[in-house]
């Protein structure tokens, strides 16, 4: 059977949670103890990453695990073993664990922890709350001969040229004829040394996300017939792959914000949860984000949501809130544990597809700070 490398495995997780995403200031994603640099069998997925966890770890026999919650969030001054915190990274080094975080990337990804939330809260035709990354579009233009155009096209294609929504393979053509002259030390695909040559071509217009540039420009040069290829890049005043905190969407049906509440209680599998506005005021637009979502409350307004759903609201935020006419249901931070089964479930689907035999365990401690009296 092949060997996964570690490092394989986190490459496929930031094709779908790159580390671009993140939206706070020196967030600390990515590698936080011990190395990629091995074979990695079994992959633990957890919230957090505590004692417990990392005992259920070797009892599992995970090389690696990956957190939603930074286990270092802090630089530290220190690495003293004799501490609770210096303990447990010793004991994922000792036990040879490795551990990734995906803190804020993972919030805004697609199918990230947000999507995951709006999910069980059954919302539809969701949007993002607040964008917090696109890049600009560039396009590139390249002359190619025409018997070798179709062909330039696909390569185009698949490297992830011309997508556009939820259309793919897109380009522009306009025919034409190309002159040049090959000199003394050139390999010339068509024409000969020393003689004007004018050839039939196509100029093949495509666009794509900034951060592909290097990509295309690469597929394009390794499969075009020229030996100089001819060809414009061109930065363009339209921003694409827009991404962002939170999701705003509508429930099936308008009910009150107690029935509401009631379902978030169920949904989010939590005990119990703090409701702001009249428990019989009719809700139907629901914004949500997971974690701490105090400062998005003016975007929640702003945006029409009749609820917020997000968890730690403060005292006088939520008072804000109510004198404004939005509801907030606060069911706690912890609810981002959806991101366990959630995680588990899309990185063994993307591993799967790339035959990369990699088990992923959803972690069953739970790491809820607080206890309901």
């Amino acid at each position: 059977m092949k060997s996964v490398n570690g490092n394989e495995i986190i490459q496929v997780f930031e094709s779908w949670s790159p580390k671009k995403y993140a939206c706070m200031p020196n967030d600390p994603i990515g590698l936080a103890i011990g190395t990629l640099n091995k074979p990695v069998t079994k992959v633990l997925v957890t919230l957090d990453v505590t004692n417990e966890v990392v005992d259920e770890a070797i009892d599992n026999g995970c090389e690696l695990i990956i957190a939603h919650h930074p286990p270092i969030f802090m630089k530290l001054s220190n690495l003293r073993t004799d501490n609770p915190k210096g303990a447990l990274y010793e004991k994922c080094l000792k036990n040879d664990i490795a551990v990734y975080a995906a803190h804020t990337n993972l919030d805004v990804a697609p199918g990230g922890v947000n999507d995951l939330l709006a999910d069980a809260l059954q919302l539809e035709n969701r949007k993002i709350l607040e964008v917090s990354f696109e890049e600009k579009m560039m396009k590139l233009a390249v002359f190619v001969p025409v018997d070798d155009a179709d062909a330039l096209r696909d390569v185009l294609a698949k490297a992830g040229a011309g997508r556009l929504g939820h259309y793919e393979a897109c380009s522009y053509t306009l025919e034409g004829k190309g002159r040049f002259r090959a000199t003394e030390g050139a390999d010339p695909a068509v024409g000969e040394i020393g003689e004007l040559h004018i050839e039939e071509e196509e100029k093949v217009e495509v666009v794509f996300p900034q951060s592909m540039k290097n990509k295309i420009l690469k597929a394009m040069l390794n499969n075009h017939p020229y030996e100089e290829p001819a060809y414009d890049l061109f930065t363009m005043d339209v921003d694409t792959n827009k991404q962002g905190l939170g999701r705003i969407g509508k429930l099936k049906q308008p009910m009150t914000l107690r029935e509401f509440a009631q379902l978030v209680k169920v949904q989010l599998d939590v005990p119990c949860l703090r409701a702001v506005g009249p428990l019989d005021r009719v809700v139907q637009k629901v914004a949500v984000v997971g974690g701490d979502g105090n400062k998005y409350i003016r975007a929640a307004k702003f945006a029409g949501a009749d609820v917020f759903v997000t968890g730690d609201i403060g005292f006088h935020m939520a008072q804000d809130a109510e004198v404004e006419g939005l509801s907030i249901i606060d069911p706690g931070h912890h609810v981002e544990k959806v991101m366990i089964k959630g995680v588990a479930e899309k990185m063994a689907s993307l591993c799967a597809d790339q035959k990369l035999p990699v088990e992923f365990i959803q972690s069953k401690i739970n790491t809820e700070p607080f206890q309901f009296i």
